[in-house]
């Protein structure tokens, strides 16, 4: 089977689940240091090795040339997971083309070649199982998340139409559509506009525990969904909230996605387009801004998350 984002944060804790389930696991990420010790933590935890492979998904060449290198290791693929994610906070007017165009390539584009490329051998064995983990991004459009959204929108239609071309098949289909988990992303999040501002509050956001989520209880029930051939899985009771709200009063719910973009951080004088990140805004974070994003940086520590090592 294969992890796609699998050296840190959630792909790290589905491919550890699976491993403790005893499947031959192979993760996959662009940074090679990061590959090496989460197959050294899944290792440490688990008591089997996983394999890894270093991979740039915005490339197709890459692509291709990952799932050769899975099948000729471990032989076909059977369990696909499309996860791999990157995230960029800011307003649109500090975002350009090629913020959308990264997030399209990573989200949506990767899942569809990957999937692609493994689904011949799937359909003719009669079986196979692939998960796409999408987000409440990818049916609610946060505000100061555009790329992400788009592409988690994209990501989420893609993997509904697939399951539903793919019924009788023998291959299933779990889209899971988390919303906030602790994590540690925001270590890893790119960010734009008032840097420092849009960190604070996305630090804080994915880490608090009345609005975020465990991240070792949600990779457990995604792959327990996926075992279970289950069509969809919603993660955290605020994401079923929202998207059941969202479903009965679209109109409402874009209002109030509306008072909340007021309430985040202007585009001013002061924002910037360049891009910072996460592990870099946390070293120039204040006391405030540690203390609320405590079980965040826990979190991260724990899950391999940039400049944390």
């Amino acid at each position: 089977m294969l992890v796609t984002g699998g050296s840190r944060g959630l792909g790290l804790l589905i491919a550890r689940e699976f491993a403790r389930l005893g499947a031959r696991v192979t993760i996959c990420a662009r940074d090679e240091e990061e590959l090496v010790r989460a197959a050294a933590l899944i290792r440490d935890d688990t008591g089997r090795s996983v394999a890894w492979e270093q991979c740039d998904l915005s490339d197709a060449q890459a692509v291709d040339a990952l799932v050769a290198a899975v099948t000729k290791r471990h032989g076909p693929v059977e369990v696909l997971v499309n996860n791999a994610g990157i995230i960029t906070v800011g307003p649109l007017a500090t975002l350009d083309v090629d913020a959308f165009r990264r997030a399209i390539e990573v989200m949506f584009m990767a899942p569809v070649r990957l999937t692609l490329a493994v689904l011949p051998g799937m359909r003719e064995r009669g079986d196979g199982r692939v998960i796409n983990v999408t987000s409440i991004g990818g049916r609610i459009a946060a505000p100061h998340l555009l790329p992400y959204d788009c592409a988690k929108f994209a990501a989420t239609g893609f993997s509904e139409g697939l399951r539903a071309e793919l019924a009788g098949s023998g291959v299933s289909v779990t889209t899971a559509v988390p919303g906030l988990m602790r994590t540690g992303s925001h270590r890893a999040a790119r960010f734009t506009g008032r840097r420092s501002r849009e960190y604070a509050w996305f630090a804080a956001a994915a880490s608090l525990p009345l609005v975020s989520m465990d991240a070792e209880r949600a990779a457990r029930l995604i792959v327990r969904a996926g075992i279970r051939r289950r069509p969809e899985l919603v993660l955290t009771a605020v994401a079923k909230v929202a998207v059941r709200a969202h479903g009965l009063a679209p109109a409402t719910t874009t209002r109030v996605l509306s008072l909340a973009a007021r309430l985040l951080p202007s585009a001013d004088s002061s924002a910037t387009s360049r891009e910072t990140s996460g592990s870099s805004e946390h070293a120039k974070g204040t006391p405030w801004t540690d203390r609320v994003a405590a079980l965040g940086e826990r979190a991260a520590h724990r899950w391999n998350e940039p400049g944390t090592s």
